[in-house]
């Protein structure tokens, strides 16, 4: 469990077969910022690319999103979202948390649309945004995650 007296840089996934969402953010101003999409050949990500973005960023604490259903059970993609989670504290040595992200996807696209009707998602994709969701859903429940 993340002291929460302390500052952190988060950086957050939404794990996809073909492409993966990104988002940043900073606790102390509870900021979630979605980031381009990255892209995955058939769910692994080229992880030197990935780990060149990670230092820029330098997070101190991993959100991956957990793909669930709605009965609570996984799936085989919610394994593969467990394997990404567990090579990237492997690889980097930073705590790493999953993320409930059922209904995200519903709420990145409604996002996506205001975004969309202000001039300003043209660049942004519901994946990155949804795991700016993910960044702020921590903000609210933190205590609420696993490892």
């Amino acid at each position: 469990m993340p002291d929460l007296s302390q500052p952190y840089m988060i950086m957050a996934f939404d794990f996809g077969t073909q492409k993966m969402g990104m988002a940043v953010g900073q606790s102390m101003i509870e900021s979630a910022n979605p980031l381009a999409l990255f892209p995955m050949k058939d769910g692994i990500p080229n992880w030197d690319e990935l780990l060149k973005i990670v230092k820029q960023y330098q997070p101190t604490l991993f959100l991956v999103g957990l793909p669930l259903n709605m009965d609570d059970t996984e799936s085989e993609l919610s394994a593969r979202s467990r394997k990404l989670a567990c090579r990237l504290r492997h690889q980097t040595n930073i705590e790493t948390l999953m993320v409930d992200e059922r209904l995200t996807t519903r709420e990145a696209r409604d996002e996506l649309d205001h975004y969309q009707a202000q001039g300003r998602g043209k660049k942004l994709a519901a994946d990155s945004i949804a795991a700016a969701l993910f960044i702020e859903s921590w903000y609210r429940t933190p205590e609420g995650l696993t490892p």
